[in-house]
């Protein structure tokens, strides 16, 4: 809800490295001596925030596996223990972090510190005096100094340049209109997507919008077909209400179906269930029931319910490839044979409560590889936009962040990296915008083209805005 999110700006904090000797804070505790492989196995990461569950990341620098079955994590106090289940391996350059909130807290002022499992001998451990925001990082991975970065649980940490380019005046008109009638939506609707003269709309309160255009310049809900009022959506089991929030296509259209990102169960709002969720829109029905589920639940870092996946956007498999995209999960440029039928592209997904993007294979079978994780440089992301016409992945915020949106493309170095970060059009208020959408190329008319939003909290009777941007 927007007064979470107001909350917890008010609650962001500086930190502060502080390093020196051992067990001083900051710093890193010397290992006890002990064989190795034990030695390669390194406190790699931590998250203290609570809008992640407190968490610590183990990373293997050696060049052979590490059986740390039973090993134990602790705080500053003795007292405090978190055994690593049986059968947890970590393989050479491997990342696996441990979510220990249920044992014990981790505070602003505090350690992170691994054991053997004897409970005695100390592998490892950091202390610091500040909450992470988001996260401790060592940079570099397994041997570099802690310092403050984005969050990158079970994956490389983010060690590149922490420089944005400086924030630009909106590429486009600084006016904005509205683009629906009065209260046609109601508060909640989130992810925009437009498919030639229809826009998919996300409405986080459980429904599916087919919008066609009003006649002037905006959009309407269409009314055949059973979608005068929004479709209810479901699981695939035909239960629960999907807190779906953002919304996209593949290249197949909407007749391949249309995709969601979905942060929680509506009917069981208290338990994250961070999934992608696909439908089939071509009934006339008044509901729509899943037909496949990527519960990305337990790849991902544990986040509040009410602050999880909010953005999702398709890449094809082309795009990725001709821009020398680098899959994280081998750490070889991305092969899209490598991985069976998948519709032939990448989704990826925003997490509200870190700012951070993941991109995912999805499997027709229902498997599913994460193969990129990358810091957003804001504290919440909202809408997620891949353009064709410029290659480029619009990312966005909300009120949280004023409006800012950013935009990224594939690096020397085959990561997404930031290439721009726009203020939003100075003609529009700072709405709590959960969705935008890009028109596309054919609809460019002067040199620019449209762009909408969708404001969650339907300021001032509207949902939808319409706005535009250079070609």
């Amino acid at each position: 809800m927007p007064e979470t999110r107001r909350w917890q700006s008010r609650l962001r904090r500086s930190l502060v490295v502080v390093t020196g000797p051992a067990l001083v804070f900051g710093a890193l505790s010397a290992p006890a001596a002990h064989a190795a492989p034990a030695d390669d196995v390194r406190v790699n990461e931590v998250v203290t925030t609570g809008d992640v569950n407190d968490s610590i990341e183990l990373y293997n620098q050696g060049t052979a596996a590490v059986d740390v079955s039973g090993w134990i994590l602790k705080d500053d106090k003795d007292s405090s223990k978190y055994q690593i289940a049986s059968g947890t391996k970590l393989a050479p350059g491997g990342f696996k972090a441990f979510d220990v909130h249920n044992q014990f807290g981790l505070g602003s002022e505090d350690q992170a510190r691994l054991y053997l499992a004897d409970g005695s001998t100390l592998v490892d451990s950091f202390s610091w005096k500040k909450h992470s925001a988001p996260s401790w990082s060592r940079c570099p991975d397994g041997t570099g100094s802690f310092t403050q970065t984005s969050l990158t649980l079970g994956a490389a940490n983010n060690c590149g340049s922490t420089s944005d380019p400086s924030p630009a005046a909106w590429p486009g008109s600084s006016s904005v209109t509205t683009a629906d009638g009065s209260n046609v939506f109601g508060e909640d609707l989130s992810g925009l997507y437009q498919e030639g003269g229809v826009m998919w709309a996300a409405q986080n309160s459980g429904k599916i919008w087919r919008l066609v255009p009003n006649g002037s310049g905006g959009w309407k809900p269409d009314t055949a077909s059973g979608w005068g009022s929004g479709k209810k959506v479901h699981y695939p089991d035909g239960s629960g209400t999907p807190d779906d929030e953002g919304i996209t296509l593949t290249g197949a259209g909407s007749p391949g179906g249309v995709y969601t990102s979905n942060e929680r169960d509506g009917d069981n709002s208290d338990t994250s269930r961070l999934s992608v969720l696909r439908y089939d829109v071509s009934g006339t029905g008044t509901s729509l029931t899943a037909t496949k589920e990527w519960n990305l639940t337990d790849d991902l870092p544990s986040t509040d319910p009410n602050l999880g996946l909010e953005g999702v956007t398709w890449i094809p498999d082309a795009s990725l490839t001709s821009a020398g995209f680098k899959d994280s999960s081998t750490g070889a440029a991305y092969d899209p044979g490598h991985y069976a039928s998948h519709t032939g592209g990448v989704f990826f997904v925003g997490v509200e409560g870190t700012g951070t993007v993941y991109g995912y294979v999805l499997q027709d079978s229902g498997a599913f590889t994460r193969v990129a994780t990358i810091s957003s440089g804001m504290s919440a992301v909202m809408e997620l936009q891949w353009e064709p016409q410029a290659s480029r992945l619009w990312v966005v915020c909300d009120d949280t962040c004023d409006g800012q949106h950013r935009t990224m493309q594939v690096n020397a170095s085959g990561a997404f990296a930031t290439t721009a970060v726009y203020q939003r059009p100075s003609g529009m208020p700072n709405y709590n915008n959960e969705g935008f959408s890009v028109a596309a190329a054919t609809e460019c008319t002067g040199g620019a083209k449209p762009v909408y939003w969708s404001d969650d909290s339907n300021d001032g009777g509207h949902a939808l805005r319409k706005g535009s941007i250079s070609c």
